[in-house]
């Protein structure tokens, strides 16, 4: 009997922050995955958390707690894998601390992903882009500020995050224009300026009088606004542009949704889509392939460079009875 406590308190201190130094965003995704597993084993076992040990995390238990995120706490099936995720990291980590568990820890990371329905991004055309940009209230500072971070999001496709940890001295103005940001895997990248956002956030950085520590986009009170912030600012904008620009209503808007519009514009304007991969801060061009598959216009041009098949209509209908019975299945 091991307990699992003193391994888990390890793979946080010792693999997550000293080995992977893993960004805390990512620290703080595995911590409440791992939170709910023990909560579950705890209201199952009526141990407490200290106390379990890992025959108390055998691959029943898992698969268990994984139906359990569909089911009762209504996680979708992405969610899901992503808690198994951390889940199978932990139990990597125990692998080799734990041989004497081997075999109960090759039956939970045998435990596979489930697989999931990928819908078509949604993305806003040149019209609605402009009726969400016109929708802040430019009379109020916070119209004022949503204008310019909603137009840099547009622009240059930073995520929500990126946008949220911009400081004032992230952005150069005047020749070589661009945005500084450091996205996923800490991987820092530049994005160009275009005229008009440039002409905007200089205004915005003149209002905004902040140093160059200080958030771009800051609260009333000069905190740095939060996503959940972000994501009520751009429904609110939906639903004021949604008056102007009646295609806007019924689509769910979220800020990522600026994101995908960028990547939309720029794929439609010709751009390689490595090109693309690299200005968004993908790790590979196959997560820029998702909007290829959304430009119903590069189909379109494809479906015009083919031959036309000619046929004649009706349906094939087989002469023999078992094969009758096949088609008909």
């Amino acid at each position: 009997m091991t307990l699992i406590a003193p391994t888990l308190q390890a793979f946080f201190t010792d693999r997550l922050v000293q080995q992977r130094q893993a960004s805390p965003r990512t620290i703080a995704g595995y911590r409440d995955a791992l939170r709910l597993l023990l909560t579950f084993v705890h209201a199952r076992t009526g141990k407490l958390p200290a106390q379990l040990d890992w025959d108390d995390l055998d691959a029943t238990t898992i698969s268990a707690f994984l139906t359990h995120l569909e089911t009762e706490r209504h996680n979708s099936t992405r969610t899901r894998n992503v808690r198994l995720t951390a889940i199978r990291s932990l139990f990597s980590y125990a692998a080799l601390r734990h041989p004497e568990h081997a075999l109960l820890i090759q039956r939970v990371l045998a435990i596979p992903p489930k697989r999931f329905d990928k819908r078509i991004v949604t993305f806003l055309t040149a019209t609605e882009i402009d009726a969400l940009i016109a929708a802040p209230d430019q009379t109020r500072w916070e119209g004022r500020r949503d204008r310019a971070l909603m137009l840099l999001a547009v622009q240059t496709g930073l995520r929500v995050s990126e946008l949220t940890g911009l400081n004032c001295a992230d952005i150069t103005l005047g020749t070589g224009a661009n945005v500084r940001c450091e996205g996923k895997g800490r991987k820092q990248r530049a994005v160009p300026l275009t005229g008009p956002v440039q002409a905007l956030l200089r205004v915005w950085l003149t209002e905004r009088a902040g140093n160059p520590d200080d958030p771009l986009f800051p609260t009333r009170t000069g905190r740095r606004l939060s996503r959940d912030a972000v994501a009520l600012r751009v429904s609110t904008h939906v639903a004021t542009a949604a008056l102007r620009c009646p295609s806007l209503e019924g689509k769910k808007i979220h800020p990522h949704v600026m994101r995908h519009s960028c990547a939309m514009s720029l794929l439609q304007a010709g751009v390689d889509t490595s090109v693309i991969a690299l200005w968004l801060g993908h790790a590979g061009v196959r997560s820029t392939d998702a909007y290829v598959h959304a430009d119903m216009s590069i189909k379109e041009k494809a479906l015009a460079l083919t031959t036309p098949a000619y046929a004649k209509p009706g349906r094939y209908r087989p002469t023999d009875k078992v094969l009758a019975f096949l088609e008909g299945l």
